[in-house]
């Protein structure tokens, strides 16, 4: 069942998202997003449009046509490894998602887990990481490669950025709560690094890495 009334909490849409559809609870459905039993599935992602977007350079949000800059809506993680495993967006499709969406725009929200998403963690490529980051960060480029996993699975590596943006609350993000979320995520990051064939050259390259991504901070 969909409707047209937006929840009146969320801004209005941009004109690209203004044809997507919008559940019975006032929340627009992106066009990424997993139906399961004629219902959006908001936690999971279509993989065939995920094929789409590659293919045609779609927007992961509103499912049109990419420009020349591309908008990755990621977490600090993402950013510190330069790895994502969803496509790019218009910069207005991000900036709408960064503020509207509920799990991006409340940093205290959890992420509800069950036998849908655990069954959908094992078809996403790399390592997921579950937690809410607290702040969401725009990374805006022109570039970006298609490399796999050790399962063969297929990742993005984000190209130099042209620019980016942080949010938190629906409002830009402060350098506090940007450094407290990289506090609090690293460790994720440096058990994965631990179970590298060569640890210890995991973790020199991610602290290169995360010296690199504090440029980047507010």
């Amino acid at each position: 069942m969909t409707t047209t009334q937006l929840r009146p909490e969320l801004e209005p849409l941009p004109f690209r998202m203004r044809h997507l559809p919008v559940d019975e609870r006032g929340y627009v459905v992106p066009w990424f997003v997993a139906w399961v039993n004629g219902k959006p599935e908001f936690r999971t992602m279509d993989r065939d449009k995920w094929k789409h977007a590659i293919r045609e350079r779609r927007c992961w949000v509103c499912g049109d046509i990419l420009g020349v800059n591309l908008a990755f809506v990621i977490g600090p993680m993402c950013g510190i490894n330069r790895t994502t495993s969803e496509p790019p967006c218009h910069l207005e499709c991000a900036r709408w998602s960064a503020r509207n969406c509920p799990f991006l725009s409340r940093p205290h929200m959890v992420r509800r887990e069950d036998e849908i998403t655990e069954a959908a963690r094992q078809n996403v490529s790399g390592e997921m990481i579950t937690r809410n980051p607290g702040v969401t960060l725009i990374w805006i480029t022109r570039t970006y490669k298609i490399w796999r996993d050790t399962k063969d699975r297929p990742l993005i590596e984000v190209g130099e950025p042209e620019s980016v943006e942080w949010w938190a609350e629906r409002r830009p993000a402060t350098r506090a709560e940007v450094e407290e979320s990289v506090r609090t995520g690293l460790p994720l990051l440096e058990d994965l690094a631990r179970q590298d064939r060569d640890p210890l050259g995991a973790l020199k390259a991610l602290d290169r890495a995360r010296q690199r991504f504090e440029a980047l901070y507010p």
